[in-house]
């Protein structure tokens, strides 16, 4: 939005009123940022800024929080290996790459369904598919409780992988079946008439077409995977131990600078992954020809 070159003093007011309003949420939502970055590089065991740190003194300055975040801490003399954090970390990852691999195939098969013109039912199978965006969490981890009991799936790592492939699954469906927007059908016609089958059909024409959505829907389930959890709390054991769930119990149990640096690492990683997603949105709109406004 611009000002107008002859603009008047209530636009001009309205204007800059509006810059105004918008520094003032960009900053509220970034100031935890620039607060928890510097903090976990910090000796000291409380969260403060003190005289010395914010001084840049060298020993008020270390890496202790990050060696004990990996597994490594001292006590006096004696190194003291725990592997909480990296158990976590590694449950993450194997929960979460899983789980996106899933939600991304029935994410993608749903979006091909939803897409065809005489699709019957088409808008309640859409509410349905991203009804666990909609529905509250609380609501969805207690009802996914009560069934897991019923099947013997609570307590298991296959209870929490369908769990947070149902959570994933609406994000691929709405990027994908964005991505089918004024796709042309007559390329798959063209290509079935050259005698091609629908699976070959499929990975030649179509896959290339709509994949920056595959991968875009792909990376926002893992993302929300990766920080669920109220569902690890309500289906998950005491020993299925994930980021998450690690740093709400050192939140609650000890509050420790450690919390803090895996804090660091998931906003950087977080960064480059919606950075993947802009980038692979803006090849989309470039395969499809529309030009960025």
């Amino acid at each position: 939005m611009a000002l107008p070159v002859y603009a008047t003093t209530g636009q001009k007011i309205g204007y800059y009123s509006f810059l105004t309003y918008c520094g003032l949420i960009f900053f509220f939502l970034i100031a935890p940022i620039f607060i928890i970055l510097p903090l976990s590089f910090s000796a000291s065991p409380f969260f403060e800024f003190t005289r010395e740190f914010m001084h840049f003194e060298s020993e008020a300055w270390s890496l202790r929080w990050y060696k004990q975040m990996v597994g490594i801490s001292s006590i006096g003399d004696t190194t003291v290996v725990s592997n909480k954090w990296m158990l976590g970390t590694r449950n993450s990852f194997i929960i979460g790459i899983i789980a996106t691999l899933l939600a991304t195939a029935l994410g993608t098969v749903a979006a091909l369904g939803l897409s065809r013109p005489h699709m019957p039912f088409k808008p309640v199978l859409m509410a349905i598919l991203i009804s666990p965006m909609i529905v509250p969490l609380i609501i969805t981890a207690a009802g996914m409780f009560f069934f897991y009991s019923k099947v013997g799936l609570t307590h298991t790592y296959l209870g929490l992988i369908l769990a947070h492939t149902a959570l994933g699954t609406p994000f691929v469906v709405i990027t994908v079946t964005a991505t089918l927007t004024g796709f042309d059908t007559n390329l798959i016609r063209a290509s079935q008439s050259l005698g091609a089958n629908t699976i070959k059909t499929f990975f030649k024409i179509i896959m290339p077409l709509i994949l920056p959505g595959v991968i875009s829907g792909g990376l926002f389930a893992f993302i929300t995977s990766f920080d669920e959890v109220v569902i690890v709390m309500f289906v998950g054991s005491v020993e299925q131990i994930t980021i998450p769930k690690q740093m709400w119990a050192g939140l609650r149990q000890e509050t420790s600078p450690v919390i803090l640096c895996m804090a660091t690492c998931l906003v950087a990683l977080s960064i480059a992954l919606l950075t993947t997603v802009e980038m692979l949105r803006r090849r989309s709109e470039r395969l499809r020809g529309i030009k960025q406004r």
